[in-house]
């Protein structure tokens, strides 16, 4: 699982600019709090000296305050945007040494006088050294012009983001820390020469002493079966289902992401790769994955360093990449460094690492140490397995080519087992999760052995990729062969497989969970010869191994062996699979959602998509037009969803307007100027008062604001769309289902979202109906489709308080969108229906059907790349339009034809004959 991210940067920015004379000192971002000082002072300690060091670990965690970075990376984004007027000369991140490092490298080697006073503060009882050392984090310190002042202010009074100017460099090769409020005659808190502070210091010395891992051969219990061995390892942490973290955070925001971790009709977490794109007008972009393997590094420390990279290529060869010479990484450095054997092990883990990458001509362009992974607790020193973990990313052609696990050929498909290790196949179990399973670390790790062999068979599964010859692909890492196997058949409902695994040193447990360097590929029988040349060609062995099957069952056998030492239906491995993630679900989820998913999960079957017209992108001359129909995207603090519905509205044919709050506030923005308004998801006051209370009172309790989205309202010439958090906002508003105007119905008759069933945000691919008679605009001609799109949301169960209500809104269509299950039939079953919404209803629009609020996504599917699974037989070609792209051209052809008082909604065969551009 790999909790991060990446992006770009426009090359005109990848150099930061020295420091001159006369240069400002500017920090932007959250408060300083006392959290935050035991980062420093934790990690220069040894590791488990006493339990009272223990706190300095918890005191090294900053609040996460996820609205204030929004509001820095926008000011940060706004100033990059202005292209070559952008003022930031320098900018670095705060983290490690807090204030007193990211001030000091940017005015070096200058120097400067910094005021610690201009720091601002949420806790005014820090003392100066607190101020200058705290690592609190959603901060950056800048370098900018004197003249560029005024333009970084008014960006960042327009994001809300707190702004201070703490000083300037002065030449004086310094660097001074000032406190003005000190009594006189107090020294000054820092005066040092900046030289002797950051300049080049003197190696360190180690005197390290490697301390024998003393390992043993692997000794199974006597008896011990394939079954109950691969029962044991399907639930280990390191290799069960992931349920419990992927469906918890929001894996489609920015309509940027290609691939996510589930994949397939069942939308099972066993994705390889990571794959985004560059931007929303195209198919280039990037793809990131990881590696780690700390259980072998008990074993032999330099073998996992190249594991773990050896895990991380395997991972990413599934994306179309532009090869190993462009993949770089971070490498993050996990190690109780200052205990016995352990700083050696490092060492010698670094030394293996940097060879094997100088061969196949990746690199670490960054990287962080966590050298404290030991504590005291209970009177014993607690120890992490020293590792490396590796995080990769390389640059995209083309993001519709990424290969996924989920077998997608039942009963034609070819298994092929291809291997990286090197000519000579071996099975090794040491630091397996069949040797951990049974409290075991074993004696022989699973090695690189030979990285030319490696180069050669992962640049012709390149090959086969970027020629599409794949259709589905799993590395072998945790759980090995018999593992990656199985768990290809998990996404779907009806896929088995039957296969018989190389078995070459003549050791059953060893042919089936040995977590040798391979990939397991479905491949089309029409496309075996062609993959087979690739690999003979590069001399690479490939192995076919079995078949797909249709019905269900998993047959797994070892060479040499006439019967199946794993057998049994995929359903009951995959429910072995969830058990452990279920177990750590109900920590965090209600038990009756938790119980639901979980027994309904073997008796799921694929969605069935209904489409009522046929997905097209918007005519040429349309996107020519100059004169468009102007849309404002609003956004409020913690709105993050803004940047792809602007892409989405655009792509329509419209003219999207980003338009913050603090703009309609401060009158530089009229609601008047505009034909729609939008209303974007994220989490507008971070939630804190329930989702979207605190933007529907900005404007409820601002008189002038309300009158302007009255007078709006009341236009027959105007639409509005609410998603995720504008649908929140809408229904507080009164937008829907609405009864005599804006505001109109009793706030506490006034229908709105509250918590999901679950307790939790919720992020899932899910299926949704179209009611045949809604009056719509934005859904006219998708009337009877039923259509898969993504939710992202942790209070989206409509309630009425009115009761009575919700007959005539159900009879009229104004429930507009609905979850269905496989059938289409609205459903209340969770996690078909993600947070148990009456009726299943997802979106409500008013009776004229100008207003539309939905809880999920259109704007993060109306591309085809967009989209994590669609039925082959649904039309959906991956660099095409998605199904959701009709209702944002719906939009454009009702408001161009709307004049005045004439409104009237479009009929189908216009709408049809306009996207075709007929």
């Amino acid at each position: 699982m790999f909790s991060g991210g990446f992006g770009q940067i426009d090359h005109s920015n990848l150099e930061k600019t020295e420091g001159d004379i006369g240069m400002l000192v500017v920090k932007i971002g959250g408060p300083a709090y006392r959290i935050g000082m035991g980062g420093g002072a934790a990690s220069s300690k040894a590791g488990g000296e006493d339990e009272a060091n223990a706190d300095l670990d918890f005191n090294a965690v900053q609040r996460g305050d996820a609205e204030m970075s929004n509001k820095l990376n926008r000011v940060v984004k706004a100033c990059v945007e202005l292209g070559g007027k952008n003022p930031i000369l320098s900018i670095h991140d705060q983290g490690a040494g807090g204030n007193c490092n990211v001030c000091k490298e940017l005015i070096y080697p200058k120097g400067g006088e910094l005021n610690i006073r201009e720091v601002k503060l949420g806790d005014a009882t820090l003392s100066v050294l607190e101020i200058w050392g705290a690592e609190y984090q959603e901060n950056s310190a800048m370098l900018i012009a004197p003249e560029s002042l005024p333009v970084v202010e008014k960006i960042c009074a327009r994001e809300r983001c707190p702004f201070s100017v703490l000083g300037s460099i002065d030449g004086s090769g310094r660097v001074k820390l000032v406190d003005p409020t000190a009594p006189p005659g107090s020294p000054v808190p820092e005066d040092l020469d900046l030289e002797k502070v950051l300049g080049d210091m003197p190696k360190k010395t180690y005197d390290l002493k490697r301390m024998d891992l003393s390992p043993t051969p692997l000794d199974l219990p006597a008896g011990t079966s394939a079954s109950d061995a691969i029962d044991r390892v399907l639930r280990l942490p390191s290799v069960c289902s992931k349920r419990f973290l992927t469906t918890k955070v929001d894996r489609s925001v920015t309509g940027l992401v290609a691939q996510q971790q589930c994949v397939g009709p069942l939308q099972i977490p066993i994705a390889d790769v990571g794959v985004i794109a560059q931007t929303h007008y195209g198919i280039t972009g990037g793809a990131t994955c990881i590696g780690e393997q700390p259980i072998k590094g008990t074993v032999n420390p330099k073998a996992m360093a190249r594991m773990g990279l050896g895990e991380s290529l395997t991972n990413l060869v599934f994306a179309n990449t532009t090869g190993l010479k462009d993949i770089k990484y971070s490498g993050n450095w996990m190690y109780a460094a200052k205990l016995p054997g352990d700083g050696a092990h490092m060492f010698d883990a670094c030394e293996a690492l940097c060879a094997a990458m100088g061969e196949l001509d990746v690199a670490i362009d960054g990287g962080k140490d966590s050298l404290s992974m030991a504590a005291r607790a209970g009177g014993e020193v607690v120890k992490a397995p020293g590792s490396v973990v590796m995080s990769g990313y390389v640059t995209v052609p083309d993001v519709t080519k990424t290969v996924t696990p989920d077998l997608k050929l039942p009963g034609v498909g070819e298994l092929m087992l291809v291997e990286f290790g090197g000519a000579e196949a071996k099975r090794r179990l040491g630091g397996s999760a069949l040797a951990q399973a049974f409290d075991q670390v074993g004696d022989s790790s699973p090695d690189m052995d030979d990285c030319a062999y490696f180069k050669k068979a992962w640049e012709a599964t390149q090959f086969c990729v970027y020629k599409r010859l794949i259709s589905a692909g799993h590395d072998v890492s945790d759980g090995g062969f018999a593992t990656a196997v199985i768990e290809m058949a998990f996404p779907h409902p009806t896929v088995g497989v039957d296969v018989t695994l190389p078995n070459p040193t003549n050791d059953a447990m060893a042919a089936l969970f040995a977590e040798e360097l391979a990939i397991v590929i479905e491949v089309d029988p029409s496309n075996v010869e062609a993959v087979k040349k690739a690999y003979d060609s590069a001399g690479v062995t490939v192995t076919s191994i079995g078949k797909t099957t249709a019905d269900g069952i998993a047959s797994v056998k070892v060479d040499g062996a006439p019967d199946a030492v794993i057998a049994g239906s995929v359903a009951d491995l995959r429910d072995t699979w969830e058990h452990t993630s279920f177990l750590l679900e109900r920590m965090q989820s209600s038990e009756a959602t938790v119980a639901a998913e979980q027994s309904g999960l073997r008796g799921r079957k694929a969605p069935t998509w209904k489409l009522t017209y046929t997905p097209e992108k918007t005519p040429v001359d349309v996107m020519e037009q100059t004169d468009k129909v102007k849309v404002c995207i609003l956004r409020e603090e913690g709105t993050n969803g803004d940047r792809e519905m602007g892409a989405a509205i655009h792509a329509a044919g419209m003219e999207p307007w980003d338009v913050t709050m603090s703009d309609l506030l401060t009158g530089a923005v009229k609601l008047e100027d505009f034909r729609g308004i939008v209303f974007c998801g994220g989490f507008s006051y971070a939630d804190v008062l329930d989702s979207a209370k605190g933007w529907a009172g900005s404007i409820r309790f601002n008189e002038s604001l309300w009158s302007q989205f009255q007078t709006f309202y009341d236009r027959t010439d105007t639409f509005s769309l609410g998603i995720c958090n504008g649908c929140q906002l809408m229904a507080l508003l009164g937008f829907v289902p609405a009864e005599g105007g804006l505001g109109a119905t009793d706030d506490v008759k006034q229908p709105r979202f509250i918590h999901n069933d679950s307790g939790r945000f919720e992020s899932r691919w899910t299926t949704v109906g179209i009611e045949a008679n809604t009056p719509a605009v934005m859904l006219q001609g998708m009337q009877g489709s039923r259509v898969g799109i993504w939710v992202a949301h942790g209070e989206g169960k409509v309630k009425f308080p009115d009761e009575s209500r919700v007959s005539d809104i159900l009879a009229s269509g104004q429930a507009c969108v609905r979850y269905v299950d496989h059938a289409g039939e609205p459903t209340e079953q969770y996690p078909l229906n993600p947070n148990g919404s009456p009726h299943g209803i997802a979106g409500l629009c008013d009776a004229t059907g100008r207003h539309l609020a939905m809880m999920p996504h259109p704007e993060r599917a109306y591309l085809g790349w967009q989209m994590p699974w669609a039925p082959a037989d649904a039309g959906i070609d991956a660099d095409g339009p998605g199904p959701w792209m009709r209702m944002f051209q719906n939009a454009r052809v009702w408001a161009e034809g709307c004049d005045g008082e004439d409104c009237a909604q479009p009929t189908s065969e216009q709408l049809n004959e306009d996207q075709s551009g007929q």
